[in-house]
């Protein structure tokens, strides 16, 4: 068996964590996962998605505040592994680290490089409305997701796709293409393909300012935010004077000619709000500030009830 140690920190990891330890072929000795992080309202502290699963597979767990000049890297480096595998850690790893596998240094990509390196791909494949995603199978470099790739597999973007459907298919084809191109890695039966650099396009973390909706582009391009923002960190705006997340919306086939934040039609059950370019948003669930989700029903039945057609009830509108 090949020994591993596994380096990832969201939902979309774990799955290429159980396939590894499943698989006959290797052993996870360690896995190094981000710090505990404070959640909720409580702030209280909270294990990553893979920590929670490598506790459930007894496999010793490695959480660095910073993984370069660590003890815990010294330790990764003790264990002498074949392969060190990452897939959404969220650290550069130092050379002195990825030389320490002897076989290779592996990384789980969710995106069809050298298209969208960086931290968030999949948002980013939403926003721009691409067509299709994937995953990259690549050696890991000191540069950002720079490395040689060595297998991919594409998958088509359906229309309801959010980020956390496309994680979740991306994670499991993830998990398979990575098992399908290990051995091939160990064997020497793999063509490296050195990344285009012309063709680079970066897709940086997601600020606090990108995650507030432009209410005066078009309803398909906010849909595209509200879609590629979650379930986390969700796409907002100011709405009746709160900050209001929005979970879901749907673009009408009609056209309207009031201003973008107005009151298009308001029923018992539904609210459409103008859009840029005269594009009409229907509003199916949201979350005003201080409240749980709810649909749009419940919110037009409560703090909704007083408004009326033509009402501007987005502020800010850029």
């Amino acid at each position: 068996m090949k020994k591993v140690v596994f380096m990832g920190t969201p939902s979309f990891a774990v799955p290429v964590l159980k396939g590894l330890v499943e698989s006959d072929d290797y052993d996870v000795q360690a896995v190094v996962t981000q710090p505990d992080r404070p959640f909720g309202r409580k702030r209280v502290l909270k294990p990553s998605p893979v920590k929670e699963a490598a506790q459930e597979l007894s496999i010793p767990v490695l959480q660095p505040e910073k993984i370069s000049g660590s003890d815990e890297m010294e330790k990764i480096i003790e264990i002498n592994p074949d392969f060190i595998i990452t897939a959404a850690f969220g650290q550069f790893l130092p050379e002195k680290l990825l030389n320490a596998a002897k076989i290779a240094a592996v990384n789980v990509h969710g995106s069809l490089l050298p298209k969208y390196r960086g931290g968030a791909p999949v948002q980013y494949s939403l926003i721009n409305g691409d067509k299709q995603t994937g995953i990259s199978i690549m050696y890991m470099v000191k540069k950002m997701d720079a490395g040689d790739v060595l297998s991919q597999q594409a998958l088509d973007i359906q229309p309801d796709d959010d980020t956390q459907s496309l994680f979740d298919k991306l994670s499991i084809i993830g998990r398979d293409l990575l098992l399908e191109t290990l051995p091939k890695v160990a064997s020497g039966d793999v063509n490296p393909t050195p990344q285009d650099e012309d063709k680079v396009v970066f897709s940086p973390n997601i600020t606090r300012e990108q995650e507030e909706l432009d209410f005066s582009k078009s309803a398909f391009l906010v849909n595209r935010k509200i879609r590629a923002l979650r379930p986390s960190p969700n796409a907002f705006a100011i709405m009746l004077g709160k900050r209001t997340k929005f979970w879901s919306a749907k673009p009408l086939d009609e056209t309207t000619d009031l201003k973008p934040g107005q009151v298009v039609e308001k029923t018992k059950k539904a609210l459409k709000i103008a859009c840029g370019d005269g594009t009409v948003l229907q509003l199916l669930e949201i979350q005003p500030s201080g409240k749980p989700k709810q649909p749009i029903n419940a919110f037009l039945n409560g703090a909704g009830q007083s408004i009326q057609q033509g009402d501007m009830v987005i502020e800010d509108v850029k």
